[in-house]
């Protein structure tokens, strides 16, 4: 086993924090900066706004009364639909994602248009009830805007 001292340590890992900081912010302005488009009215996706920022995201919203136009040029096919939808780092988010996810999606930077959790899975950020328990639900990983996707996690 090697033993570094301590101040070589330090310095490897600011080294390895200033190198992902750099490399977040040559692929956007700013790297935590998340675009939601949703409805004026609706209170789950203010309170999903509020997961993204509780999670160090920076949302900017859009209020839009109908999101189709938005969902359609992100490549979200209709089945996969929910009622809010985002841009960050080139992907697309589509309804309640996890923050983590997001996060996790940003750092291993797959191939894909983005992620989606159709619907209003009970639980799911933003779609928290007291007295409910959350029911089980899949994040899915947009793969192409016919609809093809993969599990990317599950929750609940």
């Amino acid at each position: 086993m090697i033993r570094r001292p301590p101040l070589a340590r330090r310095a490897l890992l600011l080294g390895a924090g200033a190198a992902t900081l750099l490399v977040a912010c040559a692929q956007g302005a700013e790297p935590l900066a998340i675009q939601v488009y949703k409805t004026p009215s609706c209170g789950c996706c203010t309170k999903w706004v509020e997961a993204l920022r509780a999670a160090g995201l920076k949302p900017s919203i859009n209020e839009l009364d109908d999101l189709t136009p938005v969902r359609a040029t992100y490549g979200v096919a209709d089945t996969l639909s929910s009622c809010h939808t985002a841009r960050i780092g080139g992907y697309t988010i589509e309804g309640h994602v996890p923050p983590s996810d997001i996060l996790r999606l940003l750092q291993e930077r797959p191939k894909a248009l983005g992620l989606a959790v159709p619907g209003m899975p009970i639980g799911s950020p933003g779609m928290e009830m007291p007295g409910a328990g959350a029911e089980p639900y899949a994040t899915l990983m947009l793969l192409d805007a016919k609809g093809a996707t993969r599990v990317f996690a599950r929750h609940g």
